[in-house]
């Protein structure tokens, strides 16, 4: 009675498995012709492989119980590998602790399956408490780098106090996505740092970073803003001066911080940024993303930077472990300039939007600033407003025209 309770639950979980790894996703029509949605998500909780949540030994698992559960898939770094799209995604597990582990699709868009295993970081001399949001950096050295947050408990935290916590940059480096070595951690003179992208180049020989300084683990303070700086090494990584490149600034949608997500795509007209910005609201915090660009040999001299998100949480995306968030620290450029941006909603599971870069440029370079002030933002919508009349008009005299000839 028991063995065929094992083979029911085996079977159809099997099943439902398989169904949900092999569904088609599709592409949702785009209002905003920036970039294009997806109907499903590309990971969550549920594709994570069936052997590193169920013992498949009936006589030790005679009720077919899940040993090991999953909380959610989100904030996943990306690269192209070989021809195969492969996110490193932050796996977060019931018992609250983040891992790394490497998912794979053909196409970019649906069908990711993970690896056999989940990604083992080497450890250093002081252990990793949790780790999360990997970025990857395919570096002109040959290299490809991972840099991540890495979490550990204050040492200076009172007596009794078991949540304050310190974030800095760890930092791995790989060929193969398989075996990683371990480098260590980024030195910063400026506080916490838990958004920390290496840039692909070196700048006067040296590795250079962009960085997000920080009072606290969640607060900014007096810190905040994308930052940038510059590492005489990689194998001992110290950034001793960061310049502020994009700053948190009041009554915007990065108001209270802002980080950058990957590393910037480099095109002919500069380089192309995502980032998070963050705002407080009475439901808390909100978290969107938005592009900008800085110069191609000037990386943190920012040239161009639309108003406004450029990605919001939608609908579903909008519920989840932390509410009212998309995230992002992966994207791919493909050869023919498609762009896969894929982020993470509220904390819980994966998407995608693509793009390319034609758009995107198109995007930062023609859309307005934001000007700060609402009587700046209606004079802004005025001006197109008037630009859109002005053009009817020209070509309703056209028209006009070819009737009377």
């Amino acid at each position: 009675m028991i063995e065929n309770y094992f083979k029911e639950r085996l079977n159809r979980i099997k099943n439902d498995f398989e169904m949900l790894l092999n569904k088609p996703n599709h592409a949702v029509f785009s209002t905003n012709g920036i970039y294009e949605r997806y109907e499903q998500p590309i990971l969550t909780r549920d594709h994570i492989p069936l052997e590193w949540r169920f013992d498949m030994n009936p006589e030790t698992n005679p009720y077919f119980m899940e040993r090991i559960g999953f909380n959610a898939v989100f904030n996943a770094g990306a690269i192209k590998l070989k021809g195969k799209y492969l996110l490193v995604c932050r796996v977060e597990g019931n018992d609250r602790k983040s891992f790394f582990a490497i998912a794979e699709s053909d196409n970019g868009i649906d069908n990711f399956r993970f690896w056999e295993h989940p990604v083992s970081i080497p450890q250093n001399d002081r252990l990793d408490t949790n780790v999360y949001d990997m970025r990857f950096t395919q570096h002109d050295d040959g290299w490809i780098y991972g840099v991540f947050c890495t979490e550990r408990k204050d040492p200076s935290a009172p007596k009794g106090d078991t949540s304050t916590a310190m974030a800095e940059a760890g930092i791995v480096r790989t060929r193969d996505l398989k075996k990683w070595e371990r480098l260590p951690d980024l030195i910063s003179t400026t506080g916490q740092q838990r958004n920390v992208v290496l840039f692909p180049h070196l700048i006067d020989g040296k590795y250079a970073f962009f960085t997000r300084p920080q009072d606290g683990f969640i607060d900014t303070g007096k810190g905040g803003g994308i930052g940038f700086g510059l590492s005489e090494s990689i194998e001992a990584p110290e950034v001793k001066e960061e310049l502020i490149v994009d700053p948190k600034t009041y009554h915007t949608i990065y108001e209270l911080k802002n980080g950058l997500g990957p590393a910037p795509i480099k095109t002919k007209k500069g380089w192309l940024h995502l980032a998070h910005g963050v705002r407080n609201t009475a439901a808390g915090l909100r978290y969107t993303l938005y592009l900008f660009m800085t110069a191609l040999e000037q990386p943190w001299r920012v040239i161009h930077k639309p108003h406004g998100h450029l990605i919001a949480p939608l609908k579903g995306e909008r519920t989840g472990d932390v509410s009212n968030v998309v995230f992002s620290n992966g994207w791919i450029k493909d050869d023919d300039g498609k762009i896969y941006i894929y982020y993470a909603s509220s904390d819980t599971r994966m998407h995608v939007a693509t793009s390319t870069v034609e758009q995107l440029l198109d995007y930062c370079i023609n859309s307005p600033e934001d000007q700060l002030h609402s009587h700046l933002s209606v004079q802004t919508i005025e001006t197109l407003i008037e630009k859109n009349k002005a053009f009817r008009a020209k070509t309703e005299v056209k028209q006009e025209q070819l009737n009377n000839d």
